[in-house]
């Protein structure tokens, strides 16, 4: 009878040209910052390989005690992948690049940092606060960044990362805040 029900709903939601939930619901977790709490929803159907390789980093624990390496105001805030004495995190292998998922660079996404190379990134990630359209697929080399997620709550957590005062570190890390943004711990909430 209920199977039948949801079938009908189903239906209906199709002729009617609306959408309706499947039963299944995107995964949500929530990132303990030093500056706050951040909730985040992934975006598993559009970015199945970057949803899976981040839920991979939460549930083993690795973003607990990382920092925000690189922020710049009016860009984004990236982290994920250093301690907060700066040493890289040993990371599994790189993932393929899902930015031709048609999702976008816009505030408040959640994207894959990675190296020049399209298909390199692994643990690290960047929270956009403005629209960076140049990051969309194909700018800014013919492959963009992948988006596989999106603030739900505290943005204005991710806006406070953004405006702490940074330093340049030798010629390695730049725009480092200078008293270190720590991520306390990322938890799956749904």
């Amino acid at each position: 009878m209920i199977k039948k029900m949801l079938s009908a709903v189903a239906l209906i939601c199709l002729l009617a040209g609306i959408a309706c939930a499947e039963g299944k619901k995107n995964p949500v977790v929530t990132m303990e910052t030093s500056l706050g709490n951040v909730k985040i929803e992934l975006f598993e159907k559009e970015a199945p390989i970057s949803v899976k390789n981040f839920l991979d980093y939460v549930k083993g624990g690795f973003y607990s005690g990382t920092i925000f390496h690189r922020v710049i105001p009016g860009f984004m805030a990236q982290g994920g992948g250093f301690t907060t004495d700066r040493k890289q995190k040993p990371t599994n292998a790189p993932i393929k690049n899902e930015a031709a998922n048609g999702l976008k660079n816009d505030r408040g996404t959640l994207a894959m940092a990675r190296t020049s190379a399209p298909d390199s990134a692994t643990a690290q990630f960047f929270i956009n606060v403005v629209n960076n359209d140049m990051l969309n697929r194909p700018s800014p080399d013919g492959a963009g960044y992948a988006v596989f997620g999106k603030v739900l709550e505290g943005m204005d957590v991710v806006d406070r990362i953004v405006s702490v005062k940074t330093h340049n570190v030798n010629m390695v890390f730049q725009n480092v805040p200078e008293t270190p943004v720590v991520i306390k711990s990322v938890k799956i909430v749904k």
